[in-house]
């Protein structure tokens, strides 16, 4: 049997694999187009895949996370009663810091606060910080509690949200701030460590330049991956130790990626983008200044004896900085230096800070709260504040 339309008749047993690749090589899509034609098809599927690819990050990564996100919001979680009836009209609010949703575990581990009021734990939006939502959060708890006097505790940048969410307290509510109690935080971007303000500034790049890095999980995964590399990198074949990475990802898979009560992208730009702003200082110097009729909270200060103990933040800025708008004859700082804590870690060292808190921080807040109801005020120089909400 003769098979047709070859260059010439040909039968059955001819016919062979060589013979079927040519004849599809004169039929192809292109044939005779010439050889920049067929390099511009070849390209133009380029973008074809790489659409393909970012659909199915975009459906697969970042919109079941945007979807989550947008039913968060921000709570408080009682954590304890007070340990003295005298102080039961005062609700002390701890806040963490970058990186760090919830700060229920941290507040557990300092049941020393009790001696100052109440105690309750700040749980941030994940999709972002908004200091207005969180004061007007804590008004309307304390309200429902009766409760009047507020202490706020921020670690690391939870400080820099503590003394933003003090403002607002102290100038629309009539509720009194207390006490701000800042755990080695940096007041500005110029008292985070070199090393830290380059990967948070990375971070924030990485996220205005990629569609959906806020919400996508690739991305933190591939992050966190990296901020880990001195435990792997180095030694092994290719530099990589794998055993080690092994575990560094499973570590990131199970505790950053499927974790879902852990921050988002979002959040923690959001919290660096807080001290970026460098509005804390603005919010001291708001809080610190004399006003009639008005109790100046008491400011608190706790870091490291040595200073090269913190990593990231360079808390001698941060404690002359502090000293320059709080300290001074009439001033209301304190500052607790300690001997093993490191950077904002009251989990790891729970004894020292306990200690500190109770020992040195409780009577100081006491003693300014003391001072203040005992000095004259001015009938006619009250201060003029809008209605609490």
């Amino acid at each position: 049997m003769a098979l047709p339309g070859y260059p010439h008749p040909s039968t059955r047993a001819e016919y062979d694999d060589a013979r079927r690749r040519a004849r599809l090589r004169e039929t192809r899509l292109g044939r005779g187009w010439g050889r920049r034609a067929r390099i511009g098809l070849r390209l133009s599927l380029i973008p074809l895949v790489l659409l393909g690819i970012f659909a199915q990050y975009w459906w697969l990564d970042v919109t079941p996370e945007r979807v989550r996100l947008a039913h968060t919001e921000p709570a408080v979680i009682p954590i304890s009663g007070p340990s003295n009836p005298r102080v039961a009209d005062t609700a002390v609010f701890d806040l963490v810091g970058l990186g760090v949703l919830d700060a229920t575990d941290t507040a557990r581990a300092l049941p020393s606060l009790a001696g100052l009021g109440s105690v309750w734990a700040v749980r941030y939006d994940n999709s972002g910080i908004d200091t207005k939502v969180i004061a007007d959060l804590i008004v309307k708890v304390t309200d429902a509690a009766h409760v009047p006097n507020v202490v706020l505790t921020g670690h690391s940048m939870g400080g820099v949200i503590a003394l933003e969410v003090a403002e607002h307290i102290y100038t629309e509510s009539e509720h009194r701030v207390l006490a701000v109690i800042l755990d080695c935080t940096p007041v500005d971007l110029h008292a985070v460590r070199a090393e830290s303000r380059s990967q948070g500034e990375n971070l924030a790049r990485w996220t205005g330049w990629i569609p959906g890095a806020r919400e996508s999980r690739l991305l933190r995964f591939a992050v966190e991956t990296y901020a880990r590399h001195e435990r792997f990198s180095g030694g092994g074949r290719y530099g990589i130790r794998f055993d080690r990475l092994g575990k560094v990802l499973d570590e990131v898979l199970h505790d950053k990626i499927l974790e879902t009560d852990t921050a988002s992208n979002g959040l923690i730009e959001a919290q660096f983008r807080a001290i970026v702003a460098g509005g804390a200082i603005d919010d001291l110097r708001t809080l610190t200044e004399p006003v009639p009729g008005e109790q100046r909270p008491a400011i608190v200060f706790i870091r490291p004896r040595a200073a090269s103990r913190d990593p990231i933040v360079d808390v001698e800025y941060s404690h002359r900085v502090l000293i320059e708008h709080a300290g001074g004859v009439n001033g209301t700082l304190l500052v607790v230096t300690t001997r093993k804590t490191r950077h904002a870690n009251p989990i790891q060292q729970p004894e020292e800070y306990n200690d500190v808190i109770e020992h040195q921080i409780v009577p100081f807040v006491h003693r300014v709260q003391r001072d203040a109801a005992a000095a004259p005020v001015t009938p006619d120089a009250q201060r003029t504040r809008e209605p609490s909400r």
